[in-house]
């Protein structure tokens, strides 16, 4: 069965992301230790004119969400891509991407840079498989190397 999702562009700070927000700190911390990278910087980093923050929605209630923020005057970084555990191995994650891509690349970003964590095999899987490159030996033990580096080219829309 399928539902409608609706994408909600918002703030991290909007109550309707705490629920996911609260899940990533938790998967973090379970997987690392820590959370520190959910505060290392400021909500406005990820709001317009350079950032977004978004989350799509089902019946109204998030089930996925993501983010990017400048990088450099070319890249945006992207960051906080999560489905919740309920509703995951339905394809949100790569939904979150390819709105996120869209969106930066509507903003004149001309590629997107992101890094993940060694421990997350299932967010350095869904970057290969969704044409991110890897700036790291993937043949490599990924907890030798700590956080995984990838980019993504973007073609930017014709004006």
């Amino acid at each position: 069965m399928t539902f409608a999702l609706s994408v909600h562009r918002t703030t991290t700070t909007d109550p309707l992301a705490r629920p996911l927000l609260d899940e990533l700190a938790h998967e973090y911390t379970t997987r690392y230790g820590s959370a520190h990278d959910l505060s290392r910087y400021p909500a406005e980093e990820f709001a317009p004119p350079h950032g977004a923050f978004l989350l799509l929605l089902e019946h109204g209630r998030p089930v996925a969400g993501g983010a990017y923020r400048r990088y450099d005057d070319d890249t945006a970084e992207l960051k906080r891509i999560w489905t919740s555990s309920a509703h995951r191995r339905r394809g949100l994650a790569r939904q979150v991407l390819t709105v996120l891509e869209r969106e930066a690349a509507a903003r004149g970003y001309s590629r997107l840079y992101l890094t993940t964590g060694p421990r997350q095999p299932e967010a350095r899987g869904l970057y290969l498989a969704s044409g991110y490159r890897p700036l790291f030996d993937v043949s490599a033990d990924p907890e030798s190397i700590g956080p995984l580096p990838f980019e993504k080219l973007l073609e930017n829309p014709k004006p």
